[in-house]
């Protein structure tokens, strides 16, 4: 039976209009979780910058290669020996912007990437709009990459509000989805815990959801909440709305054991 654990962090934060300091905030905490023995850490979605409005999309946006933020993680994941998940930069490629996930092994390379497929579009009832369509590319395809204990699938929060994206990344064998998030305040009270849980059951694998909390630049509020979330559906830990990181240790047999028990996955049809 397969025996594979160990520790993932997930990273709330606080992020603002000014890279300098988030990529300090960062850098506190990635060494934070280092030093408590997560060998996986994931920074939530904008992790580098919050917008102040969706115009501001082209302030911080860079082509990867000179992306302050990708830089400073690169060479912290080569330092400290550990995995890191950027949550989201975005991402300038041929004229075109894309909220990028990037994932980066040990030795500071970039092993996988993922663009931000569902786009999130909507007026609130609270009066509060957003529109990436009008600014970000959609992204095309899925991605995941095979670490040292398991798959990671990766996924960027509206992407949670999808349900056959996590069906066909855990049919291709993901072990654990990763869904990096800024989700408002508004829809995180009414939707966060569950359609996380819903996610996980599912699929028979664990969600690492770290998020952005709090009120940033331009007064825009989000939910906070970062949670690990086992195959199980039972939540391991909730960073609620405190400036936390949560460590947990994952056990690669509770996936093996969940989809044994329930296997959904091998009854999915076509309809």
């Amino acid at each position: 039976m397969i025996n594979k654990k160990f520790k993932v962090a997930c990273i709330q934060m606080n992020s603002q209009d000014n890279i300098d300091y988030n990529i300090l905030l960062a850098k506190k905490k990635i060494h934070y979780s280092y030093n408590k023995g997560a060998k996986l850490i994931v920074l939530p979605e904008n992790a580098m910058y919050m917008n102040k409005s969706n115009k501001d999309y082209t302030l911080s946006s860079f082509s990867e290669n000179i992306h302050p933020g990708v830089i400073a993680i690169k060479s912290m994941a080569k330092k400290l020996n550990i995995w890191i998940l950027l949550g989201s930069v975005n991402i300038k490629y041929k004229k075109k912007i894309y909220n990028r996930s990037i994932l980066i092994d040990t030795y500071g390379k970039i092993k996988k990437r993922y663009d931000k497929i569902h786009l999130f579009s909507a007026k609130l009832p609270d009066g509060s709009v957003y529109d990436e369509n009008k600014y970000i590319e959609s992204g095309k395809s899925i991605s995941q990459h095979k670490l040292p204990w398991g798959i990671l699938g990766m996924t960027i929060c509206y992407d949670l509000r999808f349900p056959y994206l996590f069906r066909k990344l855990a049919t291709k064998g993901a072990d654990f989805i990763s869904v990096p998030s800024a989700f408002t305040k508004f829809t995180g009270n009414l939707h966060w815990h569950s359609l996380l849980k819903a996610r996980a059951i599912e699929n028979g694998c664990y969600i690492f959801a770290p998020a952005q909390n709090g009120r940033h630049a331009g007064g825009r509020e989000t939910f906070g909440h970062s949670l690990i979330v086992d195959p199980w559906g039972k939540i391991l830990d909730d960073s609620g709305s405190k400036d936390k990181v949560i460590i947990k240790e994952i056990d690669l047999k509770q996936v093996f054991l969940a989809r044994r028990s329930i296997p959904s996955l091998k009854h999915s049809k076509k309809i």
